[in-house]
């Protein structure tokens, strides 16, 4: 008898974007703006034709998005299996694929025993009912017994550490109550398959090293298997000792974890090398022209993400047309949210740098310790000036900083998430 537990053939998800061009709404906000005229002028009509807000004025376009395609892998029995790859290269959903949330649009899944997810804070749980009756919900969900649930009741419950809130409704709960409880309840109701994405981020360090170690006894002792999402490379090569690596929604790699983790490493160094903003639109002399943005870690590797609390270099390359020597040299970038409002901006002439460029071409780096930021996508834009004259300014974000959850404070307590983007620091006392 096969010992395969889950077998991937061919497959495919594919999406349809659609684009729609609403010229009503367009009409609408004129006519808005030519009745607000008219009222400020006395009535005067200002309207130079009628608009009709019927006649056929929105086009759309599609466009097919294949968010995996021709995925294929194997697991057995008792593998404890990363899976890796960059924001967008499919991981999540081939997860929810496996979990059965979505149906694939091609290929084949043979999924052989139960599956328990945790894909995100909060699911599979009902947030009016109570941590106790979800506890017993998720078993129901699982095809458990009410005298199976029962005699786990009491160690997922020790796990968790919510004893004094399990007759409180779990939309009380903090994030990281939710996701202690989430876990015990996946890890501890006997899944044959336990899947688990990023959602350890949110948490203490305790506890995530705890999951860590639970995970490793569900498929050491017990011979259950686990997919474990990351990108904890550390955490990856701990726990995994298998990967399946995804890019842009195909399987690049599956097998050992050291390589894959090598393999995806050299990935992530071939594109921060070859990352261009040189096409982006620009103002400013032309002295120095800004053509890259990176990351490195505090060991020089470069890297797509940080995480609160840990040291973060900033790479920013550039050329020059001429090579003349440009002196008092100041860089500086700004840090954005989503929406655009700036967090932070930072001159190094602000901190006493300048620097001396003489190079065709050459990087200026800003090493920052302790970075502190809040989980979140932060996106940088930059200026370059010489002797106060703006020398380059590209027009739009050169990059983003993708911050995970850390250890800020250095107290072992990770997250702060959604409560502000700038974590501060300072001397407290009392007099």
């Amino acid at each position: 008898m096969s010992d395969t537990v889950i077998k991937v053939e061919n497959l495919g998800k594919k999406y349809i974007l659609s684009h729609l061009a609403d010229k009503r709404e367009q009409l609408f906000s004129s006519l808005l703006v030519n009745k607000a005229k008219s009222f400020f002028n006395g009535g005067k009509k200002v309207l130079s034709s009628p608009l009709s807000l019927h006649s056929p004025s929105t086009s759309s376009t599609e466009e097919e998005f294949w968010a995996l395609n021709d995925v294929s892998f194997e697991i057995k029995q008792g593998d404890r299996v990363g899976i890796i790859g960059r924001n967008g290269a499919g991981k999540s959903t081939l997860l929810k694929i496996l979990s059965r949330i979505t149906e694939p649009t091609k290929g084949r899944i043979t999924i052989d025993g139960r599956v328990a997810s945790l894909l995100e804070v909060g699911t599979g749980f009902h947030s009016e009912l109570s941590g106790r009756e979800n506890i017993y919900l998720n078993g129901a969900i699982l095809g458990m017994s009410r005298v199976e649930i029962k005699r786990k009741f009491d160690e997922i419950v020790d796990f968790a550490e919510v004893e004094r809130f399990l007759d409180t409704p779990v939309k009380r709960y903090s994030s990281g109550m939710y996701v202690r409880l989430a876990f015990a309840v996946a890890a501890h109701l006997e899944p044959e398959i336990l899947i688990v994405d990023e959602v350890l981020a949110v948490g203490d360090a305790e506890f995530q090293k705890k999951c860590l170690g639970k995970m490793e006894d569900v498929s050491n002792k017990e011979g259950r298997t686990v997919l474990f999402v990351s990108h904890n490379m550390g955490a990856i090569e701990r726990l995994c000792d298998r990967a399946v690596m995804l890019e842009n929604g195909r399987t690049k790699f599956a097998g050992e974890t050291r390589t894959a983790i090598q393999m995806y490493s050299g990935n992530l160094q071939e594109s921060m090398n070859s990352s261009d903003i040189s096409s982006l639109s620009r103002t400013g002399s032309g002295a120095v022209i800004l053509t890259s943005f990176s990351l490195e870690n505090g060991e020089g590797n470069n890297v797509i993400s940080t995480s609160s609390g840990e040291t973060v270099v900033l790479v920013f390359g550039y050329k020059c047309p001429e090579q003349t020597v440009k002196r008092n040299v100041s860089l500086g970038f700004s840090l954005h949210n989503s929406v655009g409002d700036v967090l932070s901006l930072f001159y190094s002439d602000y901190a006493g740098s300048t620097f001396e460029i003489s190079n065709y071409e050459g990087q200026i780096r800003c090493k920052i310790e302790n970075f502190p930021f809040s989980l979140g996508q932060y996106f940088v834009g930059t200026r370059i000036v010489i002797n106060g004259i703006e020398a380059d300014w590209p027009r739009g974000y050169v990059g983003s900083i993708n911050v995970e959850s850390g250890d800020f404070y250095k107290h072992g307590t990770f997250g702060n998430a959604g409560l502000g983007p700038l974590l501060l620091s300072g001397d407290w006392d009392s007099r």
